[in-house]
């Protein structure tokens, strides 16, 4: 919600501060709101670091930034202002309450899928052992994603 693409913006900056530059950032993408349908269509990237800080510690650090940026609390699915979530983590798996590490439902989302295909589709997700090109084409999710041209 507000200022779609000066959130992204600022996201990726801030996280640069954290994370240094990113090794590879996905194209814009915009799609129909999910989970909760009534809502502004979202935008989407993703984007690729390099860090030896620790899951939990990043985890940490992208809720602050969230903060920073603006995100207030609402209820599970309502539109927000920035959502920053952690999709790989090399090929860590974590599940604990707070954390989960591939996150538990990425293969479920095209709109999470399909900027992560452009940056690293031959990448292979430690639980599934499919590439994320493999699990974009068997993703049952039908919510168009298309390239996001400015508003």
């Amino acid at each position: 919600m507000g200022n779609r693409a000066e959130y992204l913006s600022n996201a990726l900056q801030k996280l640069e501060l954290f994370f240094g530059k990113s090794l590879k950032t996905s194209s814009i993408y915009q799609t129909k709101a999910w989970g909760q349908t009534n809502q502004a269509d979202f935008l989407n990237l993703a984007a690729i670091y390099h860090t030896s800080i620790s899951p939990p510690m990043v985890f940490k650090i992208i809720k602050d930034i969230e903060t920073e940026i603006g995100r207030i609390k609402r209820e599970h699915w309502h539109e927000r202002e920035i959502d920053i979530d952690i999709i790989f983590y090399g090929n860590e798996i974590i599940n604990n309450p707070d954390l989960h590490i591939p996150h538990a439902n990425m293969h479920l989302r095209r709109f999470v899928l399909q900027p992560l295909d452009e940056i690293c589709g031959d990448y292979i997700h430690p639980i599934f052992n499919n590439t994320v090109s493999q699990l974009l084409k068997e993703c049952t999710d039908n919510l168009k994603v298309e390239l996001w041209k400015k508003d």
